[in-house]
């Protein structure tokens, strides 16, 4: 089987993971560094820094002190336009190889993120799975709507800043757990993938998602005790790594892999995009009882 064309921006420096939010509570900054360090000796490509609904000068510190320690660009994680802010201006490109920092992220929604390249020049990802019809929010449904707010967002940021290309751009389609999704999220989601991978206009582009939303809320192993969560997540990159899904926002512990047509997980997951209702939550239940 071939490899996989996938980089990992590493997902565990993030107030909403529960271990991670122990070390902040504690007031733990060795442990986040090293947590840091960790994800960058386990292959990641960028490391994904959320701070959680706490000051911007914790970012700050935080940003310069991982920075001390990888050689790495850095994820800057927050839908705080401040915590933005101060993580851009306190990072270092020269101390990731000259490499940009990550916004994650913009959606119409967010359109003032626009202008935090004035900090610095960055990279976008843009969240593609919200439109704003009227000022407010409308979730988008389809795999139409979704690449419409993509192609929206990403031509208002080359508008407004001369740099960027479509290789500064990462677009992300959305990612619902599997393990709940009666109304087909999976289904749209793999449609957006495949609209934006065929769009001329967004050529060049990359995509992620969050990753392990799509085995949230499952089982960690079967019955007969194989796992669960990377097959199914090595299952959804079989289907969309080909069509350009070349990052996630993921572990780096997992060992994610190209699944054989017969696998049982990527059996599964067809399965699943073929039916309805809860008919869908049946066919996932029968792949780990």
């Amino acid at each position: 089987m071939p490899e996989l064309d996938l980089k990992i921006i590493a997902e565990k420096i993030n107030d909403s993971v529960p271990s991670t939010h122990k070390l902040f509570e504690a007031d733990d900054f060795d442990g986040l560094v090293e947590l840091a360090k960790t994800q960058a000796e386990q292959g990641a490509a960028y490391i994904d820094v959320n701070i959680g609904p706490r000051d911007s000068d914790l970012m700050t510190e935080l940003v310069t002190a991982i920075q001390e320690v990888v050689p790495l660009p850095l994820c800057i994680d927050s839908p705080d336009i401040d915590i933005q802010k101060a993580g851009l201006t306190a990072y270092k490109p020269e101390k990731a190889g000259g490499a940009m920092p990550l916004i994650n992220s913009i959606s119409e929604l967010r359109m003032e993120f626009v202008e935090l390249a004035e900090i610095q020049p960055a990279r976008f990802l843009v969240l593609c799975t919200e439109s704003s019809v009227d000022g407010k929010l409308k979730p988008n449904e389809t795999g139409e709507e979704i690449l419409a707010a993509g192609l929206r967002i990403c031509a208002a940021l080359k508008k407004r800043w001369e740099y960027i290309t479509n290789d500064h751009l990462f677009l992300d389609p959305g990612m619902g757990p599997l393990g709940a999704d009666m109304n087909g999220i999976t289904n749209t989601t793999i449609d957006g993938v495949k609209l934006i991978h065929g769009s001329e206009e967004l050529k060049g582009c990359h995509m992620s998602v969050g990753l392990s939303n799509f085995s949230v809320q499952l089982p960690s192993r079967t019955a007969g005790g194989d796992l669960v969560k990377t097959p199914l997540e090595s299952a959804f990159l079989t289907i969309t790594n080909p069509l350009g899904m070349d990052h996630i926002i993921g572990s780096t512990k997992k060992k994610y892999k190209f699944l054989d047509e017969n696998h049982p997980a990527l059996k599964t997951v067809k399965d699943i995009l073929e039916l309805e209702g809860f008919d869908r939550l049946t066919r996932i239940q029968e792949f780990y009882s």
